[in-house]
């Protein structure tokens, strides 16, 4: 399948297309063909290696193998599913945001079927359903967590 990589940390310039290894869904996971993903600012982060505590958990010289994909949301058509799975089919259309996992510039992405990960609404286009994860997430956790927001 077809990816976006990095192999050392910078510039835009260091994302480059590459064939990678299509992932096989484990028992209690969905294969999904993504159709969407978005440029956060934590990818950026990432790619360029900025901070020495991103470069223990990544790799201090290079990007180590898992995290060469970079790209936390998307959206996309489950296409496969692994045998215990029970919450979602192939044909689902669902977005996902996936934290520090990263590999959404991919043309395929293995979920749990218990990540964060949902049925698109019909009318919101997978453009605009990737796009919506990260900052909701966020701001739920500061309104909630945070701020202590409660009902009344």
């Amino acid at each position: 399948m077809k990816a976006i990589i990095y192999k050392k940390y910078g510039s835009p310039n260091v994302l480059v297309p590459a064939e990678v290894e299509k992932p096989t869904p484990e028992h209690n996971e969905v294969l999904i063909k993504v159709f969407a993903a978005t440029v956060t600012t934590a990818d950026c982060m990432m790619r360029r290696g900025d901070t020495f505590l991103s470069r223990i958990l990544l790799g201090l010289r290079k990007p180590k193998g898992k995290f060469q994909i970079l790209g936390t949301e998307f959206s996309g058509k489950i296409e496969t599913v692994g045998n215990k799975v029970s919450k979602f089919k192939s044909g689902d259309e669902v977005f996902a945001f996936r934290g520090f996992g990263t590999g959404c510039y991919a043309q395929y992405k293995c979920m749990s079927e218990t990540g964060s990960l949902a049925i698109k609404p019909n009318n919101i286009p997978f453009d605009e359903a990737a796009s919506v994860v990260d900052g909701a997430t966020t701001a739920l956790f500061f309104l909630k967590e945070k701020a202590n927001i409660q009902k009344g």
